[in-house]
């Protein structure tokens, strides 16, 4: 959410920020609601003042026997103890308009951030990795003699309907021993603190990390009232709503292996092969909660922690900083890497590791007491796929594949494994 004052304060400022997000006009809405809001208040303000002198008056008139002022008064005590419930009513409802408006408006982006509509303009930061060189076409993930067995749509689809997978055998081996690997690899290398958390959260929780009131159509919700988290960044954003935090306790940096769910209600017809895109899927998540001074160094740091899962995996990928049209709503700046997947011949997003700033924050009032004291400041919050564990295991069956339907498998997962190395034609570990 934005801060009301920063935007009284400059405009123009928060209307070309937004402009490069494709929006227009906000800040005239934004600014005379406010304005509308401000004079409500201030009028009731005034009205109660001349309901207090009246009030004082009251006891005077009838103290001196002059009834014609004394029902006068009394009556315009009444006519203004009307009049401040009204205006205070329409104070309220201008309130939660405004604020129902500030909480639709994405954040803004750094200067830094290239301008652009969509994923066409994002610009590529930097490589790693050669892409292998095949003697014969490979294949997707789901079309490889090996995988086969282990990854069935047919009974996904029975179970639950479409974009659903169930694993099993040596594949499911693998996908688990990814996640494993991947949270081992924060906590020990990384140091990351290794967390555990809901799937079901309450409905402030999904308004504080900004996936509410805006975008509900991309999860789903129980008949209780609860949601099924779209990513853990949900929960371990929130572990910090409403509290006020020690300096000396940040930054605070997380790490959550959880299943996520989205309706991936936008994306119809798209990826609808594999397991690329699914309701239900794993990520290991990273979040930190800093301050401001340094949550850019943050996200730099944050960023090389996914990108060392994938380094240390042997797969191919590019750092990508999107740009402003095509950042989600809660970034300031946002660097997505890209894995090569052989089997579609392309870079396709495997992480997204995002710097919002204190626009979580701000919607959860999550603060933190400075160092020597002073006026409480809200936190900043940054959050991260390290990494998405199904398209990490896309990545590996499709950069591993042999020409015989084997898939070579990369050593760092081999402990993981009792010691094998490979994905068998037939579908086992050896």
């Amino acid at each position: 959410m934005h801060d009301i004052r920063a935007i009284r304060e400059n405009p123009e400022a928060f209307e070309r920020a937004l402009n490069r997000r494709g929006l227009s006009g906000l800040s005239n809405q934004i600014l005379s609601l406010d304005s509308e809001r401000r004079a409500r208040i201030s009028a009731a303000e005034t009205a109660q003042a001349e309901q207090n002198k009246a009030s004082k008056e009251v006891g005077a008139a009838k103290a001196r026997g002059d009834e014609d002022e004394f029902q006068r008064l009394r009556a315009l005590v009444g006519e203004k103890k009307a009049d401040i419930a009204r205006m205070q009513s329409e104070a309220d409802e201008l309130d939660a308009r405004l604020r129902d408006l500030l909480m639709g408006i994405p954040n803004l982006p750094l200067d830094t951030v290239p301008d652009g509509e969509d994923e066409d303009d994002n610009v590529e930061l930097r490589r790693w990795g050669t892409p292998r060189a095949f003697d014969f076409k490979p294949r997707e993930h789901y079309e490889i003699a090996g995988v086969v067995p282990g990854m069935d749509f047919e009974t996904g689809a029975k179970l639950s309907g479409s974009r659903f997978v169930v694993l099993k055998g040596a594949v499911a081996r693998v996908h688990r021993a990814l996640a494993q690997f991947m949270i081992d690899l924060h906590v020990d290398e990384h140091g990351l603190q290794e967390t555990w958390t809901p799937v079901l959260v309450l409905e402030d929780m999904m308004t504080g990390t900004g996936q509410l009131p805006k975008f509900g159509e991309d999860s789903y919700k129980t008949r209780e009232g609860y949601w099924l988290i779209p990513t853990s960044e949900v929960t371990l954003t929130n572990t910090v709503h409403g509290d006020l935090v020690d300096h000396s306790a940040l930054p605070r940096r997380m790490v959550a292996h959880s299943q996520c769910f989205r309706s991936e209600a936008g994306s119809a017809g798209r990826d609808t092969s594999g397991m690329l895109r699914q309701h239900q899927f794993e990520k290991v998540e990273m979040v930190s909660i800093t301050d401001a001074e340094n949550g850019l160094a943050e996200h730099e740091r944050m960023t090389r922690c996914a990108e060392t899962v994938l380094e240390k995996l042997g797969l191919p990928y590019r750092t990508m900083i999107l740009c402003a049209g095509d950042m989600g709503a809660g970034a300031r700046v946002t660097y997505d890497m890209e894995v090569w997947l052989p089997g579609q011949d392309r870079y396709r997003e495997i992480s997204s590791v995002s710097y919002c700033g204190d626009y979580q924050a701000r919607r959860m009032n999550a603060r933190y007491r400075p160092e020597g004291g002073g006026k409480p400041e809200f936190v900043h919050t940054l959050n991260g796929s390290g990494l998405a564990v199904g398209r990490t295991l896309i990545a590996v069956l499709e950069n591993g594949q042999q020409a015989d339907g084997s898939v070579a498998l990369p050593e760092v997962l081999w402990p993981y494994l009792g010691g094998k190395r490979s994905l068998t034609a037939d579908g086992q570990l050896a």
